[in-house]
């Protein structure tokens, strides 16, 4: 679970601009304030039901986005290899080609199109 509300996190921050005013309000409320849906049902004055269900299609709204987008997935290829980057300049002989290598897949990496 807790994965999962990380990825969402993780997933707003890329794509809560793109989502609606009310289903920024009712994420926020949910996965950052942590109330629970009787809470944000009550406040809204609407159903619990209306809260869960708005809830979840707010997660497949951002993972939608990230499946066509991909901005998620990038950003991770990229942080994996800055941390091997690092890895590799801390050690005591940097092998320069190796180095060179990972710096040619971030390169690669960002300048991708799809």
């Amino acid at each position: 679970m807790l994965e999962e509300t990380t990825r969402l996190h993780l997933l707003y921050d890329f794509y809560g601009k793109l989502l609606k005013d009310r289903q920024r309000k009712y994420f926020e409320m949910y996965y950052r304030d942590d109330l629970s849906l009787g809470e944000i049902a009550e406040i809204e004055d609407i159903s619990r039901q209306a809260v869960f269900e708005q809830v979840k299609r707010i997660a497949k709204t951002l993972e939608d986005y990230e499946r066509k987008l991909g901005l998620l997935a990038r950003y991770e290829k990229r942080r994996a290899l800055l941390e091997e980057l690092q890895r590799e300049l801390s050690t005591e002989e940097p092998q320069e080609l190796h180095s060179l290598e990972i710096v040619r897949k971030l390169l690669a990496l960002e300048m991708e199109i799809d």
